[in-house]
């Protein structure tokens, strides 16, 4: 943990002692998903993923489409960070959600919401942050088609067929403020 860190208040936190709901964290509070380093990096507001152990690591699930810009930060790195927020950031995270980071200039969409970068671990998170849970890659696949026994839900969530490709990250760390 860095001194910057000790300085804005967060506590390296053990997740299997978290108290934290990943329904309501996730699917109403949204999440940041950030990847990249002190030279380039991406963030996007994720509303779809999950947490649990599996092969007995506790992991993050997280999902991204083709079209994202973050995905190429993802893909290129081994870490990423799943970042959650107070209540009164959702317009940030909004903003986070609708606006690539394309064509601007270096890590200029996390500062044209008011973020402030923070980095640790080799990857980025961002000083506004309550939670931020670093995490190593484990394990992706593309989300495919014919893999689905429900199949109404190609239609409801990829009616343009950008499947998500989804990743499986072991939570290395975790600080909480």
């Amino acid at each position: 943990m860095t001194e910057r860190m000790n300085e804005l208040g967060f506590k390296e936190v053990n997740v299997r002692n978290l108290e934290l709901n990943p329904f309501k964290a996730i699917e109403e509070h949204w999440m940041l998903v950030t990847a990249g380093n002190e030279k380039e990096s991406n963030t996007m507001t994720a509303s779809w993923g999950g947490m649990g152990v599996i092969w007995n690591k506790n992991v993050a699930v997280t999902v991204i489409r083709p079209q994202r810009y973050t995905k190429k930060f993802v893909d290129a790195g081994e870490l990423f960070t799943l970042s959650f927020y107070p209540d009164e950031m959702k317009k940030v995270l909004q903003y986070c959600g609708t606006v690539s980071g394309a064509g601007l200039g270096k890590n200029e969409k996390a500062k044209n919401a008011g973020l402030t970068e923070l980095y640790l671990d080799s990857t980025v998170a961002y000083e506004q942050a309550e939670l931020i849970l670093v995490c190593k890659k484990l394990y992706e696949a593309q989300i495919k088609p014919e893999a689905f026994l429900d199949k109404s839900l190609i239609d409801s969530c990829y009616p343009q067929s950008d499947f998500h490709q989804a990743y499986v990250g072991e939570i290395i760390a975790g600080y909480r403020k």
